[in-house]
């Protein structure tokens, strides 16, 4: 079997688009049981995917489902942080253990002790209450003073303060303010929070268990995908990710794309391709995008809008305009009152979507984000 980028989008975007009932807190977690994590560096970005993917579901409906842990944030894989149902945080746990393991080995410089005593010190610490960033970074100081002095951490400098709350085992939560804002973050022991300690310990417990079910997992809301795909999503690197196809072989089919790699899918559940045809708002990192090794993203769109969207030295990324199901411009909400101009830029040479297109999804985007847009703009570049 043979790819067009074309075939791997239609297939994928049957998955990142299912029909989803309803718009309550649990038709939040269905989505997100089909659509799988979400990335969230910024907090609007679950915001705007359900806008795009759950069209009515309002700002309310999303933040009571965070509340009441029907979905949950964190960081985690790729050390980035992530939107998710119950279950998939714990997997992602998992993945985030495996494929940050030689980050945090090279920072901590661990003498006496393991980094799955350290990262239980940290689950400890933060268990009975949500701990701020500046509380998990002392507390990270002193249980390596108390309990490996022989340890010298580099955690000096940016990068290292990342790790006092880049364990995958933590929830986050916004201390103030809405789910939807950047306000100053908490966090706490995911498995106290939840109460799945058994699930995440039998998910620790079988390494390759753990990555086949990953591999099932982003098959079954991303697939076709190649063995880049699957390796740049997880971070877990090539050689596990392919010891996991390996195993699950027979439950696999495979086809070769345009760029000359294999795709795997699942046998079972493969959708139909669809067409999505009309205008839809993307938030920065989409799925669309991040799902997929850099060069394999051409399924969604071509090579030079990647790099006008996707600021490469910098990692700043422009908020994607889908039109017909490609990536064909981009859109912003200048300033940060409840009233907002939408303005939106499409690419030259790409079918230019009319103004009328852009009223069911600036309604949702309303609905989902909790502002109103004044008007729109629409500027070739």
């Amino acid at each position: 079997m043979d790819y067009t980028w074309d075939d791997l989008a239609g297939l994928a975007l049957a998955r990142q688009f299912p029909q989803v009932d309803g718009h309550e807190s649990q038709s939040v977690d269905g989505l997100l049981r089909r659509i799988g994590p979400i990335q969230s560096q910024t907090a609007r970005s679950p915001y705007l995917a359900l806008a795009a993917r759950l069209p009515g579901v309002d700002l309310e409906t999303i933040g009571a489902a965070y509340e009441c842990h029907a979905i949950v944030r964190g960081s985690t894989i790729r050390g980035t942080v992530h939107t998710s149902t119950p279950q998939d945080h714990a997997l992602l746990e998992a993945l985030t253990r495996l494929g940050q393991r030689t980050l945090w080995a090279r920072t901590m410089r661990l003498v006496d002790r393991s980094l799955e005593e350290l990262w239980a010190g940290i689950e400890d610490f933060a268990a009975p209450a949500w701990r701020t960033p500046a509380e998990l970074a002392e507390h990270l100081r002193s249980w390596i003073a108390a309990h490996d002095p022989s340890a010298i951490p580099n955690l000096e400098n940016d990068a290292g303060r990342y790790f006092a709350f880049g364990h995958g085992g933590l929830l986050r939560r916004p201390l103030s303010g809405g789910w939807q804002a950047q306000g100053a973050p908490g966090y706490r022991t995911a498995a106290v929070v939840l109460g799945d300690a058994d699930e995440r310990g039998a998910l620790l417990a079988d390494r390759a268990a753990a990555l086949d079910r990953a591999v099932r997992r982003h098959l079954s809301a991303h697939g076709p995908a190649s063995r880049h795909d699957l390796a740049w999503w997880s971070g877990v690197g090539l050689r596990p990710v392919d010891a996991a196809l390996a195993r699950l072989a027979p439950d696999l089919r495979e086809g070769t794309g345009p760029d000359g790699r294999v795709y795997h899918d699942l046998v079972a559940g493969q959708p139909a391709p669809v067409d999505l045809p009309g205008v839809r708002l993307l938030p920065e990192f989409d799925a669309l995008l991040c799902a997929y090794d850099p060069p394999a993203r051409e399924r969604f769109v071509d090579a030079a809008h990647y790099r006008r969207l996707w600021t490469q030295a910098n990692g700043m990324i422009l908020a994607p305009l889908l039109v017909d199901g490609r990536m064909t411009g981009w859109w912003r909400l200048p300033g940060s009152g409840s009233r907002r101009l939408l303005e939106v830029s499409w690419f030259a040479r790409t079918r230019r979507p009319r103004k009328a297109e852009f009223d069911a999804p600036t309604a949702h985007l309303e609905a989902a984000y909790g502002v109103t847009v004044t008007d729109l703009t629409l500027t070739r570049e």
